[in-house]
């Protein structure tokens, strides 16, 4: 009997250690003791130690959502700048972790098409003529920090061959603007319609000098920021119908016409104005506009990513994307970056691109004289100075999604994902990855440790510890 019963208890821990042994887990806190760390992996069954539970579930055979598309962060000339300052083995092995399946598997990025906020002085575009129109764009030119873009990219594009890339303009050449300069007032600051054909061949010069350079764009929107039009700064300001016009008589037909192989995105702006990429997209074919592109400023809460839901609801054929917010070191809090990953993720979105990459730390280069965001600062900060750099608390958060989310994955349904007015709560979204494993991040905003159990649909109920302030991930096993 005693036998009997020791092979029973053995069996027993075997099993356990087997279920377990499928699973992983991986974790990055807000004190950094947690670094894309591994932690204890959860497992099927399994005893709560003490602590207080949260119940999620997912539906990982009935509720199968959006696709994801990837994720990333976006290239500004000031990343260049910063990222050229590493002696040539940093920037190499930098690179690699953000780009490298070991690293972060950033596999989705945005760049800025010439001048940004983010670009030291003078602001430039491709064709500025001295000021003088260039109907017949005899004058563009990418220039040197075009050419260092170029370059960038198509160093990324090696290192992730599956690279997908969106590019986004933050003024046209100033000579197609009503007050004829890139950074002037907010009066006129509006294309002039005058040049709508050499604006849209202004995009297709663009696209053929970086498919040229190795650097192949994969989708553009036709500005940045459309509602924001500021003074001193690279902006423009375009209405939603005219976007939408602009799209379907004159870019589009342009890109289409040149035979380039590039999407259109709606949009690139605040949730708040959900209304402008409907606008773009009743006007437009999905042929024509494939995506819209959201950005997280009118508040990086539950309720401001519910547009994307509703965009979804009426346009459930069209992909939707997260293209910008900003990070800040001792600005922002250690859950905006995961935040404003997870929370659009839950809304149907397919993609998620931080702001700016690489900046010198406490951030910079930028535009003088405006309002540029001198305080943001990269995923990663580049001494301009030691030749160093570092990887801040926004590379681990996203690290959490783009490391175990792959491309091809499906978002799933699920329950339990709340977060309460005090700022507390367990948050969480799930993948079912092309090769049957199961994805699940969780963030626990509390200030201790919580024992989460996961209903699934496949294979019963897994248990395991979210850290306290921290993003776990959970890979588990097919099932």
């Amino acid at each position: 009997m005693l036998v009997s019963l020791l092979i029973l208890q053995a069996t027993s821990i075997l099993a356990s250690l087997d279920r377990r042994a499928g699973a992983s887990a991986c974790s990055s806190s807000a004190d950094g003791k947690y670094k894309l760390s591994q932690v204890d992996a959860p497992s099927l069954g399994g005893s709560n130690p003490g602590l207080d539970t949260w119940d999620l579930t997912i539906a990982d055979k009935t509720g199968l959502r959006q696709t994801i598309k990837g994720f990333g962060a976006c290239v500004t000339d000031g990343t260049v700048t910063a990222l050229n300052k590493l002696p040539a083995d940093q920037r190499s092995a930098l690179l690699k972790d953000l780009m490298g399946p070991d690293g972060l598997n950033f596999n989705l990025m945005r760049h800025t098409v010439a001048s940004s906020d983010l670009s030291a002085d003078p602001a430039y575009s491709y064709d500025d003529n001295g000021g003088k129109p260039d109907t017949g764009l005899s004058g563009f030119n990418l220039g040197d920090r075009g050419d260092a873009m170029v370059s960038m990219l198509a160093e990324m594009r090696r290192l992730q061959p599956d690279l997908t890339i969106l590019g986004s303009p933050w003024a046209p050449p100033g000579w197609m603007q009503l007050d004829g300069v890139i950074t002037g007032t907010t009066t006129n600051n509006n294309l002039d319609h005058q040049y709508v054909d050499a604006y849209a061949q202004y995009f297709v010069k663009y696209l053929q000098a970086y498919e040229q350079g190795g650097a192949h764009i994969d989708a553009i929107t036709i500005q940045n920021e459309p509602l924001n039009s500021r003074a001193k700064m690279p902006t423009m300001y375009i209405f939603a119908d005219e976007s939408g016009a602009l799209i379907r008589d004159n870019v589009g037909p342009a890109i289409k016409k040149a035979g380039l192989n590039t999407q259109v995105w709606a949009f690139d702006h605040n949730t708040q104005d959900y209304d402008y990429p409907e606008t773009v997209v009743n006007m437009n074919g999905k042929d024509t506009v494939q995506a819209a592109a959201w950005h997280c400023y009118s508040g990086n809460d539950p309720a401001n990513w519910q547009p994307l839901s509703r965009f979804h609801d009426q346009f459930p054929d069209r992909e939707q994307y997260m293209t910008e917010c900003w990070t800040a070191v001792g600005t922002t809090d250690w859950v905006h970056s995961s935040s404003f990953a997870l929370m659009p993720l839950q809304n149907w979105a397919n993609g998620i691109i931080a702001w700016a990459l690489g900046t010198f730390t406490g951030g910079g280069p930028v535009i003088s004289g405006g309002d540029a965001c001198g305080i943001c600062t990269g995923l990663v900060t580049v001494d301009p100075n030691g030749g160093s750099y570092k990887k801040e608390i926004d590379y681990y958060m996203m690290g959490q999604f783009s490391r175990f989310m792959p491309k091809g994955g499906r978002a799933l349904a699920g329950t339990g994902s709340y977060l309460f007015d005090d700022g507390t709560g367990i948050e969480s979204v799930a993948t079912l990855n092309p090769d049957g494993t199961r994805t699940v991040v969780i963030q626990n905003r509390y200030d201790h440790d919580i024992w989460v159990q996961l209903g699934t649909e496949s294979d019963g109920k897994w248990n395991g510890r979210a850290y306290a302030r921290a993003v776990t991930t959970w890979v588990l096993p097919k099932a």
